[in-house]
């Protein structure tokens, strides 16, 4: 008599931490189709489509997306392991980076009211650039004022939304 219990393989064992990803999408489908369903009408006269369409569309997908893993993963389904060349999974995670774009980000959120989202949006991208890597610091801060004017005024004449001057108020 053996005393050796059979273990299934490792391989096909379904990955049951999957059926977290289906909790969530479950739950964020639902709640843009209860979000959409509820929304008030008289929004447009002349639009056809509505504010609900995307939404339910959306919420709808996720449902079904949720079923259809919830069906996979029992079967023993996964996905391929990334195989990307420029990428070792072996390494950790760089948190310093991570910090340090987060800090940029609490940074920008800090100065676009004083000094306007065409100057702190500058300092942003510019800061990120240098954060990622770029060592060119002239063409960092050339690019982001770049960036940031010219979404000033796509925000501003395409959209229709007014983003904060700040200290260049009445020269943008």
């Amino acid at each position: 008599m053996s005393t050796d219990i059979e273990k299934p393989d490792q391989a096909q064992r379904p990955d049951y931490a999957q059926y977290v990803v289906c909790a969530v999408m479950v739950l964020v489908g639902a709640f843009l189709l209860f979000d959409a369903l509820t929304l008030p009408g008289g929004y447009a006269k002349v639009d056809p489509v509505g504010p609900r369409l995307f939404p339910i569309v959306i919420g709808v997908g996720l449902l079904v997306m949720a079923v259809i893993l919830a069906i996979a993963i029992p079967r023993g389904s996964k996905g391929e392991a990334d195989a990307g060349e420029d990428i070792d999974p072996d390494m950790p995670s760089d948190w310093r980076t991570v910090g340090l774009l987060v800090g940029l980000f609490v940074l920008l959120i800090v100065l676009v009211e004083p000094l306007g989202w065409a100057i702190a949006g500058a300092l942003f991208f510019a800061g990120c650039a240098t954060v990622l890597g770029s060592k060119h610091y002239v063409r960092n801060i050339a690019i982001g004022a770049v960036l940031a004017v010219g979404s000033f005024y796509a925000f501003y004449s395409g959209l229709g939304i007014p983003l904060p001057a700040g200290i260049l108020d009445g020269i943008l």
